[in-house]
Order: structure tokens, then sequence, then C-alpha cells
């Protein structure tokens, strides 16, 4: 059974519309998070306030470090830890969402995951102290399931030799997002429209993207769970007349697994954890490459950020959609690995844009091609819990991987750290080119 064509393009418009939304509102706080924290420290000094609570356990453990560590690396612990928080949160919820999706349908998980993230962001609006913030981030990690669920819709609307191309489509969407959202947040930031809160614009203007995302999700977005849609399909004769003949192909016959969905998952953790680390100590190490520039750090780090998403959204919407998965993650995870060496060695701003652009090629390519090849591996009745299983397992590398590399920085310092990130990819690399191998029907149709 094939989507109607004209269905699939109207369901694909909503997807990757508010799918763009709810990255663009995403992306807006993480050129912000240096200038976040650094503002709820000042703004709350009592010893007593949970922030500093928080940084005595810090201390503690910055303390067991054989070597004196620095006071200005309190705030990029802090953040990692927060990052790890969110993602972990995440690496627990994703599970249950796809189960709620595979039994409730897309459509409703979706809209019940919207109502989890408007509260998120409307907390971030509320918060001019440290503890409301973190309330946000802990309901926005237990809420987002927008990624996984628009994977799995992308899934359902698909055949397999449509399904690199769709979910290339899923990644672009991340890249634009990427492009716009970290340099209009930063810009936004300036803006100071509540004393109480000077982040207060950057987070009034993703809760409208959040709310109006909501809004368009109920009124245009139709089920797609192939159990529970009302769409209409086409019936392809030949293939009816094929599998009557032929009990073995047959949708109740036993899935042939190409890829082993446990090797899937395992890699997207093993890729995750170095990666994530990366990407969480990039803003922070740009911070020592514009030392001495007129331009807030945050702005810097937009402009960073968005070459990046400039680059990989380009990617997508050329060679990813067209190439099998198995290549792009290749050409991923070797990209990532260059720009691991080259971080722990770069000292001009000429180097950290070459490394933005491989990274840009990473972010344009792993993520994308493991989805894919996972989404080939699910059944119909089971797709929401495999592609929830899969993202579970990456959300546990990024929740791990910024403490992770945030505390081998403090104990071996910059160097070593990223050289290090580069031993662990290449392992990964290894396991990609030895480990995996390519469906037949997975490459991108490039329509």
């Amino acid at each position: 059974m094939v989507l109607a064509a004209d269905q699939r393009r109207k369901i694909l418009k909503v997807l990757m519309t508010s799918l763009l939304l709810d990255l663009i509102s995403f992306t807006f706080i993480l050129p912000l998070f240096p200038s976040l924290l650094e503002f709820y420290r000042t703004k709350d000094p009592s010893p007593t306030s949970l922030l500093n609570r928080i940084f005595h356990y810090l201390n503690a453990y910055k303390n067991s470090f054989a070597k004196p560590i620095d006071s200005r690396y309190d705030i990029i612990l802090l953040g990692g830890a927060l990052g790890s928080l969110f993602s972990f949160l995440q690496a627990l919820a994703a599970p249950v969402i796809g189960r709620l999706s595979d039994k409730h349908g897309r459509r409703t998980a979706l809209l019940c995951s919207m109502i989890g993230n408007t509260l998120s962001v409307a907390l971030w609006v509320a918060a001019t102290d440290f503890r409301t913030f973190l309330a946000s981030r802990i309901v926005g990690g237990l809420s987002e399931g927008n990624v996984q669920l628009a994977n799995a819709i992308a899934t359902d609307i698909s055949d397999p030799s449509q399904r690199g191309s769709t979910m290339a489509l899923v990644g672009a969407c991340f890249s634009i997002a990427f492009t716009f959202g970290p340099a209009l947040g930063a810009g936004l930031a300036t803006i100071t429209t509540v004393a109480a809160n000077p982040f207060a614009t950057a987070a009034g203007v993703s809760l409208f993207l959040i709310i109006l995302e909501t809004v368009y999700i109920y009124y245009c977005l139709p089920e797609t769970h192939p159990r529970l849609t009302k769409l209409n399909h086409i019936d392809n004769k030949n293939t009816t007349t094929k599998n009557t003949s032929n009990p073995k192909a047959t949708s109740t016959s036993p899935r042939q697994h190409t890829n082993n969905p446990a090797i899937l998952n395992l890699i997207h953790f093993l890729f995750l954890l170095p990666f994530s680390g990366l990407e969480f100590s990039l803003p922070f190490l740009t911070a020592t490459f514009y030392a001495g520039s007129k331009a807030s750090p945050s702005a810097l780090n937009g402009r960073l950020l968005s070459m990046m998403g400039l680059i990989a959204s380009l990617l997508q919407g050329t060679l990813v959609r067209r190439l099998p998965p198995l290549i792009i993650v290749r050409a991923g995870v070797l990209a990532c690995t260059v720009s691991f060496f080259l971080l722990g060695r770069i000292t001009t701003l000429t180097g950290l844009y070459t490394v933005g652009g491989l990274l840009a090629i990473t972010s344009a390519t792993v993520v994308t091609g493991l989805n894919s090849l996972g989404s080939l591996e699910a059944q119909e009745s089971d797709r929401g819990a495999v592609l929830g299983r899969l993202r579970s397992w990456g959300q546990v590398g990024r929740a791990a991987g910024p403490l992770l590399f945030c505390s081998l920085f403090w104990w071996v310092g910059r160097e070593v750290a990223y050289t290090t990130g580069g031993c662990v990819m290449l392992g990964v690399c290894v396991a990609v080119f030895t480990g995996l191998r390519s469906p037949v029907t997975s490459a991108g149709s490039g329509k």
C-alpha cells in the first residue's frame, strides 16, 4: 500500500513547516547559555540559593582534581550539567512517547508533546530566578517529542525507496533552524523588555512560535499511523498478486534485519557521546578566540552556528537526500573525527571556522542517516517504539557527553581532551565501516 502522492506532499508540507517552527524556537537558547547562567549567578548571590548550592557541589567536584581549576570553568560545568539533564530526561521520555504514538496515534502524541513544550517555554518567559529556569528545562526535557515523532510520521508516509530523501528533509529542518535560530535568539537577547528577565524577549518570541506550531498541527496535520489512519492509499496490484503467491513476502512474515536495531542503537550512543561533548563545549571554546572582540560572545557564537547551519542545510537539500544513508553516515563520522583532532590544536579564527565547516557535514549526515537505517528495520506496528529507542540511546550519549568532556577538559586540558574524543570517534568509524550494511532500498529517490 502506497500513500497517494498529493496526500503525501500535503502531509510533508505540514510536517516540515511545524518542525521548522519548533526547531527555530528551540535553538534560540543555544548561544545564550553562558550569558544566562552568569545572569542568574549574579542576580542571586545568596549562599543558600539553589544555584549557589549547586556551585558548592561543583566546587567539591573541582577540588577532587589534582591541579587547581580556574573559577571561570564553573559556568562550563554547570552548562554541561544542564545539557546532560535535558538529554537524560529525553532519554527516559523517548521510548514512552514512541509507544504512545503506536497505541494512540502520531497526531495525538505530538499534540500532547506540544502542551509540555508550551509550558516549558512559558516558564522560561517567567524565569526571573534560576529555580524557574531549571523547571523550564526539566519540563522541556520530559515533553520534547517533536523530532522523533516527525521521523515516525516521515516513515509512515514513505515507502522504502523514498525513505532516505524524506528523512533528509527532516534533517534539513535542523540545518535551516540552526542557520537562523541561534542568530535570531542572540539578537532578541539584546532587546530588554522585562527588567527582571533580560532574556524575556527571546523567550516570548519562542513561546509565540510554539503556540503557532500547536495551532497549525491541530488544524492541518492528519493522523498517519497505518493502523489508525483514514488516508487514501493506492493499491499496487502487481505487488499484491506477488505477495499472495509467495507467503514469505507477506507483511506477516518475520522481519529479516539488514542491520540489527541493537547495533544501530549502540552506534548512535557511541557517536553522540563524544560529539555532544564537542558540540556543547564549542560556544565556550569560542570565547577564547573572540577575546578582545567588541561584539558580544552570544552574537559571535550565533554567527558560527549560523554558518554551520547554512552549510548543513545546503548539504541536506542536495547530496544527503540523494545518497544512501550508509554512505552519508560514513562521511559524517570521518568529518567528525578530523574535527576533534583539529580542535585540539587550532589557534586562529580561520581554523575554528574550518572545523565549523567539517562539523556542519557531520550535523547534516550522521543522525539523519542512522534514523533512515533505523526506520527501515521497523515494522508498522512498532515503528514509534523502535525509533523511540534509537533516539533514547542517542540521548543517553548526549546526557553523558557534556559532563564527561568538560571533566576531561579540566583534568588534562584542551588538547588531550579533544584528541581523546578523536580516538573514540575513530572507534565509531571502525564500527560504521565494518558493522553496518546498506539496504538495497535505502537510497533516497531525490524527489
